[in-house]
């Protein structure tokens, strides 16, 4: 398996991002992210593939520049009061291949100083779609009690998104799983430190598909609840 190729300069271009988020310094600086984030961060990203294929054959991983899996640092601010143009985190989204919008199962890896972070799960499910995955922890209670609590135990793997306030519509406010069913994303982060020393390891690519295993199940049972396999 090839090995990513970051160097120091990732956590640190990303850090001074943080404080010069603007576009003048941006341009300035563009042949230095390119070199030492986006090119790492896309073969990266191409190393994961084979281990993410594993998991699971039906999860796209493309290395492309445009239009893959790595996200765009460039934030959307039009309905934001937060107009900073740049995000301060490489991030990647592995999506499923048969997804349709509004229900995306994926994997998500965010590299960020003090910030890094290992994901999985659907993110603002259209209402159908969500009815669905409601509908199938109220089906299959232990199976989700198991895929969604599992993996927390000694990871420091939480839950999050939105939740409603009060039980869903049709839904027993006394049912056991009534602070998920309450839930309006399906999401758990898998957080793991990051520094300049473990950057250049090899082992970071097997760290973070180790965090992808441990949250698979739960984005198995989200997959097959909205209609896809897994």
């Amino acid at each position: 398996m090839a090995t990513a190729s970051f160097t120091p300069e990732l956590l640190r271009f990303l850090t001074e991002l943080r404080a010069h988020n603007e576009r003048p310094w941006f341009q300035a600086h563009k042949a230095r992210y390119e070199e030492s984030v986006r090119d790492p961060f896309l073969h990266f990203i191409a190393a994961l593939g084979p281990g993410i294929q594993k998991l699971s054959p039906h999860f796209l991983v493309d290395a492309s520049p445009v239009g893959g899996s790595m996200m765009r640092i460039y934030r959307d601010t039009r309905f934001s009061r937060d107009k900073t143009p740049y995000k301060t985190a490489v991030a990647a989204r592995f999506w499923h291949q048969q997804a349709r919008e509004g229900a995306a199962p994926a994997f998500y890896l965010r590299l960020q100083p003090g910030g890094s972070a290992v994901g999985a799960g659907i993110w603002q499910p259209e209402p159908a779609a969500l009815k669905q995955i409601r509908q199938a922890i109220v089906r299959e209670q232990k199976t989700w009690q198991r895929v969604s609590r599992a993996g927390q135990r000694g990871t420091g793997c939480t839950f999050v998104g939105e939740s409603l306030k009060r039980a869903p519509v049709g839904f027993d406010p006394a049912h056991p799983c009534i602070e998920d069913l309450k839930r309006k994303d399906f999401g758990l982060s898998v957080p793991f430190p990051l520094d300049d020393r473990r950057l250049s390891e090899a082992a970071l690519v097997a760290e973070v598909l180790a965090s992808f295993k441990v949250v698979a199940p739960f984005l198995a049972f989200l997959s097959k609840a909205v209609g896809l396999p897994f």
